[in-house]
């Protein structure tokens, strides 16, 4: 059981994808002295992510075929609420982000300060620069979230990071089946938080891009910046009463 966080229990789920080479990085950098169990999801990779999992002796669930990284995350979340999760942080086990900021996204949420904690590369725009995003990235990254801001109200330094930690009560309030399969999946989370007034805090994280970090290229980008467009269309509509989404129909 975690020594630090007495009566919560704390999982943090790998959504995997082709990760076979970095993930025992990964894992290796997780603080497991405050994590209770760890479980890893794999969305039909095409190397043996799987094997170097369980060979790790970490709990592995499989999809049969690819569901995108929204399925994935939703398999993961399911997975850790049926193992009793109070807490659970997504951790990437492409290495891209760094697991030693786990206390820091777990702490507030443990202590219910938060419902959610996310780790920020643009808190401190220089880390994301740093750490090798690319500046095409950055420039889309910062225009997505001052429109995304403009919309929601809210005041978050980036919509698009993708570790995070959620309490249970979010998981468990957010229909995050009636959300996308794909990387927008992210976004309208964010946006089921806004409508049940969940609190959402920020720390500033560095990131790093190499090789075998996973990154979506410039069509794909692109395609996500349309889908969080449209995320933000149904939300405007919801808002003003015109029409009602499962998705925004909250437990």
């Amino acid at each position: 059981m975690s020594q630090r966080l007495p009566g919560k229990k704390i999982i943090s789920v790998l959504p995997a994808y082709n990760a076979a080479r970095t993930l025992r990085r990964t894992l290796d950098a997780i603080p497991r002295d405050w994590i209770d169990e760890v479980l890893l999801v794999d969305d039909a990779s095409g190397d043996n992510t799987v094997e170097v999992a369980r060979g790790l002796s970490l709990k592995v669930f499989v999809h049969p075929q690819n569901r995108g990284y929204g399925g994935n995350q939703k398999t993961c979340y399911q997975e850790a609420l049926k193992l009793g999760a109070d807490v659970v942080v997504m951790v990437h086990p492409d290495f891209q982000y760094d697991p030693t900021f786990i206390p820091q996204l777990i702490k507030p949420i443990a202590r219910g300060e938060y419902d959610a904690v996310f780790g920020s590369r643009m808190l401190t725009p220089e880390n994301a620069l740093r750490g090798g995003m690319p500046y095409w990235k950055f420039v889309a990254n910062k225009f997505l979230t001052v429109l995304e801001n403009a919309v929601l109200g809210l005041h978050l330094s980036e919509y698009h990071s993708g570790f995070r930690a959620y309490s249970k009560q979010v998981l468990l309030a957010a229909p995050l089946e009636a959300n996308s399969d794909d990387f927008v999946f992210d976004t309208e989370i964010i946006v089921q938080m806004k409508i049940a007034g969940f609190r959402i805090k920020e720390i500033p994280i560095a990131t790093r891009y190499f090789k075998e970090a996973s990154m979506i290229g410039f069509g794909r980008s692109l395609a996500y910046g349309i889908a969080i467009l449209g995320v933000l269309r149904r939300y405007l509509t919801y808002r003003l009463g015109l029409r009602s989404y499962p998705q925004f129909l909250l437990k």
